[in-house]
């Protein structure tokens, strides 16, 4: 059955016990009202290390560190936002207990995936900083915002396939496809073609003009 386009979709959160998220901990945690913003924040770490008595430095690329996401949530327990009121006090436990706390079977917290219409975010979460704004005559909170910090994680398979090295320093292997020129495929893993030549002998080839489609010819760390 198709659902209703007019339903208020929730922001949840799904915890796992391991990085290639296959294992749900328990239900979801569900927003109480969703975040009017959310915060992507990406960052490229270049070395700039710069020899004495030179004026510049030419930029080289160190590592991507993982991209950052913040978002608030409320916790509320005045019955202004739900009837089914819930102490703000308990509300924070289980969030903490699902988001925050350290697990000792996994000797680590949680690992979670945060969903929300398109988004799809995993992680885990690296700072929380919580602010009570309503209080009882007693001074049990009524109202809290919770400040939470995210960073990102890819299972290492993952990764790896979308970096796709293409280092000369590694053993490539290309399939011959109509069209393909030898030297032209030499360029794109040694951004010289200058090497094939050596590429031709390294596969023991006739020659480097009319490769046969479909030939499988490796690319070596050196030539």
């Amino acid at each position: 059955m198709a659902s209703d386009p007019s339903q208020l979709e929730k922001l949840y959160i799904l915890s796992y016990s391991d990085p290639g998220y296959n294992t749900v901990t328990g239900p979801p945690f569900y927003a109480l009202i969703n975040p009017e913003t959310y915060s992507y924040k990406y960052k490229i770490e270049f070395c700039e290390t710069q020899a004495p008595g030179t004026s510049g430095v030419a930029l080289k690329f160190n590592k991507m560190p993982p991209q950052e996401f913040n978002f608030d949530f409320l916790f509320d327990g005045t019955g202004v936002i739900s009837s089914n009121i819930v102490p703000v006090a308990d509300q924070l436990d289980s969030f903490r207990q699902k988001i925050l706390q350290y697990q000792s079977e996994i000797h680590r917290p949680y690992y979670l995936k945060i969903h929300w219409g398109t988004l799809l975010f995993k992680g885990v979460l690296t700072a929380m900083d919580i602010e009570f704004k309503l209080f009882q005559p007693d001074g049990s909170p009524l109202r809290a915002v919770a400040k939470c910090s995210f960073k990102g994680t890819v299972e290492e398979n993952l990764r790896v396939a979308q970096e796709n090295p293409m280092s000369p320093d590694i053993t490539h292997e290309r399939i011959v496809n109509a069209g393909d020129k030898l030297p032209v495929m030499t360029k794109k893993i040694y951004n010289d073609k200058k090497y094939y030549i050596d590429v031709a002998t390294y596969n023991q080839l006739d020659g480097f003009r009319n490769i046969e489609t479909g030939t499988k010819i490796f690319f070596p760390p050196t030539v």
